[in-house]
């Protein structure tokens, strides 16, 4: 994501992870749960919660092989990994996440569930029909062409499986405050509205089984979580994260931007 640090190194990742996690009070000598590292690494609206109400839409079961889109540090990974117990392989742009991925699947010992590639959504380095589900939170709003994104997600999909997503939308008001969690700038902003994102869906060759609306839902949860961020935080690799938060929580209340999420599933 655009919004996140670019700068850092893998060894800057790792080394950061380690610490924090130290910090919470955790020892990464032992094996950690997927949940105790949930405000750490799922890097989207709603963290780990919103996560796991994702794999309940998508009524995700340990036979499925998944494949997680934009997958940062792969903590919506690991929970699968965990429970219900699948096999899933990430896909992940930047080669420090996926070395940070690769060490939290150690200290979790998902490791052997769990396979990160390096590459781009717009070009998936796998067959057609490979995977049960595809999953994607939080990462669309960074991708200008939704045509080709959506048409290699249907590609990879196996026939009838599905694709459950997470992704902020446009609003009815004028454009969102920046910067954002997810782009310092609109330059690297590709938001669309809810219709257009199911009407690009549709053209790709998915019918919804579930799309709804979660501004509200959000909101409410949120409006008493005004604490500090602990050790275990995005905070860790993001700059100015409570000035980006903050701007992401006004866009919303302002009726800027929305929270979709849904699962579609291939014709």
């Amino acid at each position: 994501m655009a919004g996140l640090n670019a700068h850092y190194s893998a060894r800057d990742i790792e080394a950061r992870i380690i610490a924090a996690i130290r910090e919470a009070g955790l020892d990464p000598g032992q094996r950690l749960s997927p949940k105790e590292l949930g405000a750490l690494d799922h890097f989207h609206t709603g963290g780990f919660s919103a996560s796991h109400e994702l794999r309940e839409l998508a009524q995700i079961r340990a036979e499925d092989r998944v494949l997680d889109i934009g997958a940062g540090l792969a903590g919506p990974a690991r929970m699968l990994a965990a429970a219900p117990g699948c096999r899933v392989d990430c896909l992940e742009m930047s080669p420090d996440f996926c070395a940070g991925a690769a060490l939290l699947n150690r200290l979790t010992g998902l490791d052997d569930r769990i396979t990160v590639h390096q590459g781009s959504a717009l070009d998936l380095p796998f067959a057609d029909g490979s995977f049960d589900v595809v999953w994607m939170q939080n990462v669309g709003m960074n991708i200008a062409d939704k045509r080709r994104l959506y048409a290699e997600i249907c590609r990879v999909l196996k026939p009838g499986g599905r694709y459950a997503f997470q992704e902020m939308a446009t609003g009815a008001a004028s454009t969102p405050w920046f910067p954002l969690p997810w782009a310092s700038d609109p330059a690297d902003s590709f938001l669309v509205s809810g219709d257009e994102l199911r009407a690009l869906l549709a053209e790709a060759g998915f019918v919804p089984e579930v799309f709804e609306d979660t501004s509200e839902i959000h909101l409410s949860r949120t409006a008493a979580a005004a604490a500090a961020p602990g050790p275990l935080s995005l905070a860790v690799f993001v700059d100015n994260l409570a000035q980006k938060a903050g701007n992401a929580r006004r866009s919303l209340e302002e009726g800027r931007i929305r929270l979709v999420r849904g699962v579609f599933r291939v014709k």
